[in-house]
């Protein structure tokens, strides 16, 4: 029986979600990604070249999953985004933002990672966007509390 509360519970902390793509067979594929919420827009990141950016090229339908489960408290909060997603340039300024969520200050920011993997200035990244076209919110926290809810 869903239990809705509002998205922006979860969408304000840096968890981890998973995208959902549609590979050129017609079979799903899954991967992990950080996120950014702004403006009514889910950004991802992406390259160029990229298994996730080329399957949504070929085919914009796309699922989010971000979940917050902690057995301890009994929370368990689903959320789901779907809809067609766009492959846009890279943004340095927002690519910024997202890395602040998950690395915190720019200070603490391991430079190895920086020069090698997140590479903010390099030409071939991508942002992978999503304006949902629906969303879908579930509190199934009653595992441990039932039949009281978490309250987020």
């Amino acid at each position: 029986m869903p239990t809705p509360f509002d998205p922006d519970i979860l969408l304000a902390h840096p968890f981890m979600a998973t995208l959902g793509t549609v590979a050129t067979d017609g079979s799903p594929r899954t991967a992990p990604v950080w996120y950014l919420w702004e403006g009514g827009i889910l950004y991802m990141l992406g390259a160029m070249g990229g298994a996730s950016t080329q399957r949504i090229a070929a085919d914009p339908r796309v699922s989010v999953e971000i979940t917050d489960y902690d057995n301890t408290s009994g929370r368990l909060l689903h959320l789901g985004l779907r809809g067609r997603a766009r492959i846009a340039p890279m943004d340095p300024h927002l690519f910024e933002r997202l890395l602040l969520r998950y690395l915190g200050p720019r200070a603490d920011w391991n430079s190895w990672f920086i020069e090698h993997i997140a590479r903010i200035d390099d030409p071939d990244g991508r942002l992978i966007c999503l304006t949902p076209e629906s969303i879908f919110t579930n509190n199934v926290s009653f595992f441990r509390t039932g039949p009281d809810l978490y309250a987020p």
